[in-house]
Order: structure tokens, then sequence, then C-alpha cells
């Protein structure tokens, strides 16, 4: 069981950056696929940024070049730098986590932060 905890998220505006973290407990991050996803209001969820087991990353086309996803697995955290934010970036943002492999579909990640609000005003 892995409990997650996102912190880190402000009212900014356009142009500035955030970085948000989720701190994992419960086991290692180590064999998690870790994710970080967003939602905005009557909007479909969003996956943002993965980080894979072993350390590989995606993104979606939305935030590449300006979002960076890494983890420190000796701490059990994981951050999404952002940078250059606009005002489609505001939405809720949730860390996801999922054992050994990164799941196609967000509904089958088995463990959800309760998200860290981003507004970001132009």
């Amino acid at each position: 069981q892995v409990q997650l905890e996102e912190s880190g998220g402000a009212s900014v505006q356009a142009g500035g950056s955030l970085r948000l973290s989720c701190a994992a407990s419960g086991d290692s991050m180590y064999n998690y696929c870790m994710d970080w996803f967003r939602q905005a209001p009557g909007e479909e969820r969003e996956r943002v940024a993965s980080i894979g087991p072993t350390g590989g990353t995606t993104y979606s086309d939305s935030v590449k070049g300006r979002f960076t996803i890494s983890k420190d697995t000796a701490k059990n955290l994981l951050y999404l730098q952002m940078n250059s934010l606009t005002p489609e970036d505001t939405a809720m943002y949730y860390c996801a986590a999922n054992l050994r492999f990164c799941p196609a579909s967000w509904r089958a990640y088995a463990y959800w932060g309760q998200g860290t609000q981003v507004t970001v005003s132009s």
C-alpha cells in the first residue's frame, strides 16, 4: 500500500515557474511507475509526465520542453518542475503510482494523491 501526498501548488502569473512535489510512504517508489496527471474542471484527466521504474521519462505534447519530471528514490520524492506556465496549465495536479509498469489509462493506476491546485493567470 502506497500513500501519496502532493504539495507545491499555487497561483502564479503566466510565464512563471512552480515545482510540485509528491511524497510517497508505505513502500519505496523504486519499483513503481510514477506519474503526474492533471484535470481541469469539465475536462478529462490528462497524463502530464511519467517516469518509469528504470528512470525513463515521457511527456505529453502540451508540456514537452517546459516540464521536467524527476524522482529521488532515496527520499521517496517525486517532482514536477514546471516552467513557462500558461493559463492552459491551470488544473488540479495529481501524483499517481503503479507497481512495475505504467498503465495506458489513468483508470488503471493503483495509487493516487489528493491533488494540488495550480492556477496560472494571464
